[in-house]
C-alpha cells in the first residue's frame, strides 16, 4: 500500500466577480487533480492564541516561523499529510483561499531567478497564511512576501477572496510574483498556465507584485522596453509550450466557450482574453456543470468515445481529488455567508455537498479514509460509485448524474429553509442558530453518504445483469 503519490497536482480554476454571478456573490473555485488513490479528509482548527511557532514540511525541505495566535480554519488535506496541503476552505473571520494551482515559468526566467529547493511550495502554502490573515490582500501580502524570503521551490497560482474582493497570484520564477484582483463584472479561468498580461504598477487598487518585478525582467532580456509594447507578464515569465497547446488551451477554450459562446478563439493559440464576460450571470450551477465538462459530447469527449488517448486533457478526470467551489455571500452572516461546495472525487460523476464556514464538525466518514478502498470512509463511498460508472460511462453515468442532481436540487432548497431560520433566530438566539446550522449539515452530509451507497447497490445490480447477458452460456 503506497501512502506518497508521485504523481503530479494539476489543476482548473475558475474565478468570478461579484458582479458577474447571478446573486452578487464572489466565487473562487478549482479542482484539484492529482492521484484519485488519495483520499481526502476534512479537517477544522480552532482560533488559537499559543499554536506552532514554527512549520516544518514533513514532504519537503522548507521550513519558516508563525505566529503563536491563529485563526481557525477548515481545509481538505490529503491522508497521510494532515497539516500539509490544506487546498481550500475559509479561516473563522470569512477569508478563504485555494492554494494551489500549479503553472510553469520559461526557461529564461528560471536561468536568471532559479527555482530554490528549500522554497515555499505548493504542499504549505495554504497551512501557513490562511490562519494569519484577515483580508485578501493580506493574504497576498503574506504569499509575496514568503516568496521573496524564502524562494519558492516550484510554480503556483492561488486564489483569495474576502467580503469585499477577490485575488488571484502567479509566482515567477524563485522571487518573483504578480498577483490581481479579479474585476467585478468578470471572470478568470486558467489550467496549470500562467495566464496573467497586463501590470500596472501604479495601479495598487488592483495589483500587487514584487517591487523588482519589470526590472529584473528587463535586466535579464525578459522584456525590452525599447520595443514600444507594454510589459506582458506572460511572454516575459511564463512557460509557453507545444505541452501548453493540448493539455492547458482546451480547457480555457471550452470553459470561455461554455461562458462565452461569442468569444471565438482559436484553440491552437494563447490569445484567449484574462478576464472575460459570461453570456449571463454565472449561478452555483454553472460552476458545477464547468467543473464536470469534458468536451461533452463532441470528437474530444473522451469518455463519450472510449478514448483514453484524447489529446484535449479535459476540466473532469478520473483522478480528481476533490473539487471545491468557495462561495461568497457578504451580506450574510459569515456562518452561513461563506460555503465551500466540495465534491469528492470526480466531478462529472460526483456530487457537491455543502460545507458552511459555521460548522463546528463533520460526520466521522468525511474525516477518514487512506490509499485503499473501504466501507467507512467517504471518500471511498464516492470513489466506488465514479469508479463502477467509469466502467461503462456512456451506460452507467446517466444514472450517477441523474440521481445526484436530484440530490443538489433537494439540497439546495432544504438550505433556503434552513438559512431563513438561521437568520431569524441568529442575533437573539446564537446557540440556537449554531445547533440548527450544525443539524443541517450533519444530515446533509450523511445523506449523500446513503445516495452514495445506494447507487453503488444499483450500479453493481446493473453490471451484474450486464454480465450475466454476456456470458450467458444459455439453451441446453
Amino acid at each position: 500500500m503506497k501512502t506518497i503519490t508521485t504523481l503530479p497536482s494539476e489543476c482548473t480554476t475558475i474565478l468570478v466577480g461579484k458582479k458577474m454571478t447571478n446573486d452578487g456573490s464572489m466565487i473562487v473555485a478549482r479542482s484539484e487533480d492529482w492521484d484519485g488513490m488519495v483520499a481526502k479528509n476534512l479537517q477544522i482548527f480552532e482560533d488559537t492564541d499559543n499554536g506552532p511557532e514554527e512549520f516544518v514540511a514533513r514532504d519537503s525541505k522548507f521550513r519558516c516561523p508563525l505566529p503563536k495566535k491563529a485563526f481557525g480554519y477548515s481545509a481538505l488535506s490529503p491522508f497521510h499529510l494532515h497539516g500539509h496541503w490544506g487546498s481550500a476552505g475559509f479561516n473563522t473571520v470569512g477569508v478563504g483561499i485555494s492554494a494551489t494551482e500549479t503553472i510553469f515559468t520559461n526557461d529564461k526566467a528560471l536561468a536568471a531567478d532559479p527555482l530554490v529547493e528549500t522554497g515555499v511550495a505548493e504542499n504549505c502554502i495554504y497551512n501557513i497564511v490562511l490562519p494569519y490573515v484577515s483580508t485578501a490582500r493580506e493574504g497576498v501580502a503574506r504569499i509575496g512576501k514568503l516568496i521573496e524570503e524564502y524562494g519558492s521551490a516550484e510554480g503556483f497560482a492561488i486564489g483569495l477572496v474576502d467580503s469585499q474582493e477577490s485575488w488571484y497570484l502567479e509566482n515567477a520564477g524563485g522571487h518573483r510574483w504578480l498577483a490581481t484582483r479579479i474585476p467585478d463584472d468578470q471572470y478568470f479561468v486558467t489550467g496549470n498556465q500562467s495566464r496573467f498580461r497586463t501590470y500596472d504598477p501604479q495601479d495598487t487598487e488592483n495589483y500587487m507584485a514584487s517591487a523588482d518585478l519589470i526590472e529584473h525582467a528587463v535586466a535579464n532580456g525578459l522584456y525590452d522596453p525599447n520595443k514600444g509594447e507594454p510589459f506582458d507578464f506572460h511572454e516575459a515569465y511564463a512557460r509557453d509550450v507545444e505541452l501548453d497547446t493540448t493539455y492547458n488551451y482546451p480547457r480555457v477554450w471550452g470553459l470561455q466557450g461554455l461562458f462565452s459562446p461569442a468569444i471565438k478563439n482559436d484553440v491552437t493559440q494563447n490569445t484567449f482574453p484574462v478576464f472575460a464576460k459570461a453570456e449571463h450571470p454565472l449561478s452555483l450551477d454553472d460552476m458545477r456543470r464547468a467543473f464536470r465538462f469534458h468536451y461533452n459530447g463532441t470528437e474530444h469527449d473522451p469518455y463519450l468515445n472510449n478514448n483514453p488517448k484524447e489529446r484535449f486533457r479535459p476540466v473532469s478526470i478520473f483522478r480528481t481529488t476533490q473539487t471545491h467551489i468557495l462561495h461568497v455571500r457578504p451580506e450574510l452572516p459569515t456562518a452561513i455567508g461563506r460555503v465551500d461546495y466540495m465534491a469528492e472525487g470526480m466531478a462529472a460523476l460526483g456530487v457537491f455537498v455543502p460545507l458552511y464556514q459555521g460548522v463546528k464538525s463533520y460526520p466521522k466518514a468525511y474525516t477518514v479514509g487512506n490509499d485503499h478502498a473501504d466501507k467507512d470512509s467517504a471518500y471511498w463511498k464516492f470513489r466506488k460509485v465514479m469508479t463502477l460508472g467509469m466502467v461503462n460511462f456512456n451506460r452507467y453515468a446517466p444514472i450517477i448524474q441523474e440521481r445526484y442532481a436530484r440530490f443538489e436540487a433537494e439540497t439546495a432548497q432544504y438550505q433556503r429553509e434552513m438559512e431563513e431560520q438561521y437568520l431569524a433566530i441568529y442575533k437573539t438566539q446564537p446557540m440556537h442558530a449554531q445547533e440548527l446550522l450544525q443539524a443541517f449539515s450533519d444530515k446533509v452530509l450523511t445523506e449523500a453518504l446513503v445516495v452514495a451507497e445506494e447507487l453503488q447497490d444499483e450500479l453493481f445490480t446493473r453490471l451484474a445483469q450486464d454480465i450475466q447477458t454476456e456470458y450467458l452460456f444459455h439453451g441446453a
